[in-house]
């Protein structure tokens, strides 16, 4: 993971410094980050200083959190009258249904229950609200065993005894399958300012696919190689295969579904996941500390059912770097290099009127496209550009 930070950091000859030297940029980590806007330090950031991270990105990373703030915004839009919280003639949102249904354990325990009885015969997936990776992940069909874990020291599939606040989702039991396997979006938003809102999706994202074909037997619903597509726990299998990682690019993900289901179902659902998206970005946006100097890439986890329709499964602050396969690697490192070419525009030294991570004026920058410009109307991406060089910047 460091190898895709330094080295593109290293081409545009920028020089690593320690956090005493007067630095430019910092790749900070979600924990430093909390300690860099911790009051007690009374560290402030300087004009051409930038971080990598809004002070409290967690409002929209934090699982718990991110479902909290999508149910106050949809509150907020349906007393607002807003079009955005229209409803169908069965009362479901026409944009704003963009996660399964959803409870916070322990707390909605009670509203939990009485839903279950409601509909005995559904399948719940249960998420740690502060892990990734997969890690604490289980499906569950019967009370009991919600009670079990409640009761327990020791979670399924652990070997230490934790104890986290969990969330418990529907399980969309009707994933569009490829091959016969499950497979759910990683793609990549960044987001240089949240008020205006500001966000340029990546075009490179990719499709993360189970090794084993997908199963709603319920004597299946313990094995993981099924149910989760994270990398973490596919690389484990068997079968996994290291020359692809058991990933296919979003562009391949397109052709397959315009062969299989036609252009304008793919279009729509193209442009579903866009509005999945900005509306998830929208629910945080009030909350959200608007930090001139923070800029952040987000690693945005999105499911297709079979109806093409895309449900957000998780919002990443830090999605993992780490390359599994050349392929990878590129991917990666063009990302990385498309972010600073926003973030740090070619005159932004230079121009003493360009201060913070929100500079730029184009609507396409290597990879990446607009998604979303509250200071200005629609308009045609512009001509791609090559980003240069930056010689002397300051990194740690």
């Amino acid at each position: 993971e460091k190898y895709v930070i330094t080295s593109n950091f290293e081409k545009r000859q920028w020089q690593r410094c320690s956090s005493d030297d007067d630095w430019n940029i910092y790749w900070a980590s979600v924990w430093t980050v909390k300690q860099i806007f911790n009051p007690e330090t009374g560290q402030r950031l300087a004009d051409y200083q930038l971080l990598n991270h809004f002070p409290n990105h967690y409002e929209l990373t934090r699982k718990d959190l991110m479902v909290k703030n999508i149910k106050r915004y949809r509150r907020e839009m349906e007393k607002e009258n807003n079009a955005v919280a229209e409803k169908d003639e069965h009362g479901n949102y026409l944009h704003l249904d963009i996660i399964p249904q959803t409870y916070n354990l322990p707390g909605d325990y009670s509203l939990f229950v009485e839903e279950f009885k409601r509909n005995p015969n559904t399948t719940w997936i249960m998420k740690p609200n502060g892990k990734s990776q997969g890690k604490g992940i289980f499906l569950v069909n019967k009370i009991s065993q919600i009670k079990k874990w409640a009761n327990s020291s020791k979670l399924p599939f652990q070997s230490v005894a934790v104890k986290d606040a969990y969330i418990i989702s529907r399980y969309v039991d009707n994933p569009l399958l490829i091959g016969g396997k499950k497979f759910d979006l990683r793609l990549y938003v960044l987001v240089t300012s949240f008020r205006p809102l500001k966000a340029y999706l990546f075009r490179m994202g990719f499709c993360r696919f189970c090794n084993e074909k997908y199963s709603s037997d319920m004597g299946e619903i313990d094995n993981m190689f099924i149910h989760l597509t994270n990398v973490a726990i596919q690389k484990h299998s068997a079968v996994y295969n290291e020359k692809h990682g058991g990933k296919w690019s979003l562009q391949s993900l397109r052709f397959y579904l315009e062969s299989t289901r036609g252009k304008q179902a793919t279009d729509r659902c193209f442009n579903d996941m866009n509005n999945v998206i900005i509306q998830s970005m929208k629910a945080c946006q009030s909350v959200m500390i608007n930090d001139k100097h923070c800029f952040e890439c987000y690693g945005y986890d999105i499911l297709i059912d079979d109806n093409l329709k895309p449900w957000l499964i998780e919002v990443n602050a830090s999605p993992s770097l780490t390359t599994t396969s050349e392929k990878d690697r590129i991917l990666k490192s063009q990302l990385l290099r498309d972010v600073f070419a926003i973030v740090v525009p070619e005159d932004w030294m230079d121009d003493k009127g360009k201060q913070g991570a929100n500079t730029c004026a184009e609507s396409s920058v290597g990879f990446f496209d607009i998604l979303i410009d509250e200071n200005r109307e629609p308009e045609k991406p512009t001509q791609k550009r090559q980003p240069r060089k930056l010689n002397g910047k300051l990194w740690r």
